[in-house]
Parts: C-alpha cells; sequence; structure tokens
C-alpha cells in the first residue's frame, strides 16, 4: 500500500473527525440558544413564599368548588408560545386522579412546572428537570406531593410486609420508595398512608442533598422545598416541612 494512499486516507479521517467535532460544538450552542430563548432571563415575578401562599390559596379554591377551576386555555395558548416563566415546580405522582393544574385552583399554561412519576420518585431525570426549572426558569418554588392510596407506595409497603415480588422495571423504580417504607416502624393500618407522608419529605430532602444547583439557589433564598400530601376524597393538599 503507497504512502500516498494511507495519507489521504488519514487526511480522509481527519476531516471527518473535526466535521463531526463540528456538528456537535453547533448543537451544544444551538441548544444553549434554545435554552436561552425559552426561558425568562428575568427575576420571578413572585417570590418563594408568595409562590407557596398563591398554592394554597388555590387548592382552596378546589376544594370549594372543583367547577370553577377550569382555566382559560385559548388566549393563553398565544400568550406563552414563545416562552414561559413558571412560578412553581411541582413534582408528583403520575396517578391520573392527581392533576396539579387543577388542584391549585385552575392554573393556567405556563405557571407550573409539572415532573411526573410513579410515586414521585426523585431521580436524574427528574432532578435535571428540577435543576432546569429553577436555574433558567428561575422558578422559586418546589412541592414535592405525594396523595393518598399511592399505587407505586402501596407496592414498597406490600414488599415490605408481605414479601411481594415484583417483575420487570416496577421493582427498580420503587427502590427508593422501598428504604422509606422499611424505615417505617408502623406496620398497621396506616403504614402506607404514612410511607406516602414520609416518602414526600425524604423527596423534598434528596433533591437539597443531590443537587448543588438547587443547594445554591435555597441557600441564596432564591427557592424553598416543600412537602405536600394530597387527600383523593377531600381534595386538600396538606403542605408539610421546608426542606
Amino acid at each position: 500500500m503507497c504512502l500516498a494512499c494511507n495519507s489521504t486516507r488519514l487526511n480522509r479521517r481527519s476531516f471527518i473527525t473535526l466535521a463531526g467535532l463540528a456538528g456537535i460544538a453547533a448543537m451544544a450552542g444551538s441548544f444553549a440558544m434554545t435554552t436561552r430563548a425559552l426561558a425568562s432571563d428575568a427575576a420571578p415575578a413572585v417570590s418563594p413564599e408568595e409562590a407557596l401562599a398563591k398554592l394554597q390559596e388555590g387548592n382552596g379554591k378546589f376544594v370549594a368548588d372543583a367547577e370553577a377551576c377550569a382555566a382559560d386555555f385559548g388566549k393563553r395558548r398565544q400568550d406563552v408560545a414563545k416562552g414561559q416563566a413558571p412560578w412553581a415546580i411541582v413534582l408528583t405522582c403520575s396517578d391520573s386522579r392527581v392533576v396539579p393544574e387543577l388542584i391549585f385552583g385552575g392554573v393556567t399554561l405556563g405557571e407550573l412546572f409539572v415532573a411526573r412519576n410513579a410515586g414521585n420518585v426523585v431521580d436524574t431525570d427528574v432532578l435535571g428537570t428540577i435543576e432546569y426549572g429553577t436555574e433558567h426558569l428561575h422558578a422559586p418554588l418546589i412541592v414535592v406531593m405525594g396523595h393518598k392510596r399511592c399505587g407505586a407506595v402501596s407496592a414498597a409497603c406490600d414488599v415490605v410486609a408481605h414479601g411481594t415480588k415484583l417483575d420487570g422495571s416496577i421493582g427498580k423504580m420503587i427502590q427508593p420508595i422501598l428504604a422509606v417504607a422499611l424505615a417505617e416502624t408502623d406496620r398497621g393500618e396506616a403504614f402506607i398512608d404514612k410511607t406516602v407522608h414520609a416518602n414526600a419529605l425524604n423527596g423534598a430532602e434528596r433533591i437539597l442533598a443531590e443537587s448543588p444547583i438547587v443547594a445554591r439557589l435555597v441557600d441564596e433564598g432564591k427557592v424553598k422545598i416543600v412537602s405536600a400530601y394530597y387527600d383523593l376524597d377531600t381534595g386538600v393538599v396538606e403542605f408539610m416541612h421546608k426542606a
């Protein structure tokens, strides 16, 4: 094989490598520009305390008259189409009966930044979502909300109390809840409900412990983290704890 051929192949390989790196750099730059475009650069419109008060007031409205909590999305859709500035982040369960936008008084598009999974578990995806919501969208409040009769928590409690085996990915998903259930000493009728409360508290504490970004914002007084419990029967949200 001739040296000229080797040289040609190396040059082509170098060109492809450089082109690939340039493409990655361009994509990163494009993502950064998109992030800035979609995020609000302004300071949050409300303080953490004001955001919490708005959620409490909205939930009171929902409890008093749930039918009055339907939001008008038509005009609002156009208002927020090119950017968002949510004033609260809500991590809650995927349960179809738990709808934060209704539970907190019919808030409309662009107001809540919501992350959901079964059992409101704090994982890497959730942490990244919350960090984006606080650092880039400037949301001043994080709420970790469990709910009555949570299926994911019930499954974890069944494993602890009865040795139930869970197949597939469900067993892996509830690992963080298992640790909470194992720590609960009351294994009676209140076992599941107490674990739901403890799981929400644990979630708030984990966000603070595992995210330096959120911890810094909390230290600076820009963000507050609270835990909450939603009662499916009454519609009431109980705010339990500040992390």
